[in-house]
């Protein structure tokens, strides 16, 4: 799996906002925000953003 560096000071604030918001860990916060950026950027069908969007507030399964 890839590895990537992080500055302390950055990590710290993550780590912060990750307790603060509830995530199990600072890298599950961390994947949770590479994904809804990479999803935000790349071009999608609109069918699938919703069925995404509804799987991640627990109605689709």
């Amino acid at each position: 799996m890839p590895k990537i560096r992080i500055d302390g000071d950055l990590w710290a604030r993550l780590e912060r906002c990750a307790a603060g918001a509830g995530y199990s860990g600072t890298e599950e916060f961390i994947t949770h925000l590479l994904e809804k950026t990479v999803r935000d950027i790349e071009p999608g069908d609109d069918a699938e953003q919703v069925k995404e969007k509804l799987r991640g507030l627990g109605y689709l399964s």
